[in-house]
């Protein structure tokens, strides 16, 4: 185990293939480097409740500033492994834990053949650039560049949900608007769409502007989680 300042959180590499038959639910629960990562342990703790579902995390380096104990709502990433069903954390250096070698796993393959969905949340201007283009420079990008965007490989149609969380002058950038389209038409339409963008909202930012580029409610983010696996919501 590393600390949450960049070393290696999860050391010990994995075969997605072992948990192939263990009846859950997959989900790869990613951040990228926005304010609103502080939203993420809402989220994960909402998801973790349901026992029939594996939560693993993928963080850049960027989103680990926000989850470094500074306050409650931004604990120490180490607590997130603490939650029920949240299997393992990995950071931009698990990929590299150990030189390769011929044989040995690659762990952007096994985290997107393990998935069921990948929801990222939030998904940074710089990171919704970089998905758009199909740059890998990552390992969160890596597993979205590595997708597979037919189901014809790991033999299921996987969605990626993203949701979108940015300062509201570079929502409105008129890149910003390509790379959406890209998502929701080239990507997310139907019938054979993969990609699913959980808009952003009009609210007060953590920059201090007020307007749109907000990240949906987590609440939100969890409901459309519940609702794409049929989970009915824990009772209280």
């Amino acid at each position: 185990m590393g600390d949450a300042t960049g070393d290696v959180i999860c050391e010990k590499p994995f075969s997605a293939a072992d948990f192939t038959d263990d009846q859950k639910h997959h989900i790869l629960l990613a951040a990228s480097g926005s304010v609103a990562t502080i939203k993420l342990p809402l989220i994960a703790h909402a998801l973790a409740q349901h026992q029939n579902v594996s939560i693993r995390v993928v963080l850049t380096s960027s989103a680990t500033e926000f989850l470094q104990g500074q306050s409650a709502e931004q604990p120490q990433l180490e607590s997130l492994e603490q939650l029920p069903n949240v299997e393992a954390i990995y950071l931009n250096k698990d990929e590299w834990a150990k030189p390769w070698v011929r044989g040995d796993k690659i762990l952007h393959i096994e985290l997107r053949r393990w998935a069921h969905t990948l929801l990222i949340a939030p998904l940074s201007a710089n990171s919704l650039a970089k998905m758009a283009n199909g740059l890998s420079d990552n390992l969160l990008m890596s597993v979205v560049r590595a997708w597979d965007t037919t189901g014809l490989i790991d033999g299921r149609k996987k969605v990626i949900f993203v949701a979108p969380a940015m300062n509201s002058a570079m929502w409105r950038h008129p890149i910003t608007n390509k790379h959406i389209e890209t998502l929701k038409n080239d990507w997310g339409s139907p019938p054979d769409g993969w990609v699913r963008v959980l808009g952003p909202i009009d609210k007060g930012l953590a920059c201090g502007d007020v307007g749109d580029g907000g990240m949906m409610e987590w609440s939100g983010i969890v409901t459309e989680m519940e609702s794409h696996f049929g989970l009915t919501k824990p009772s209280t």
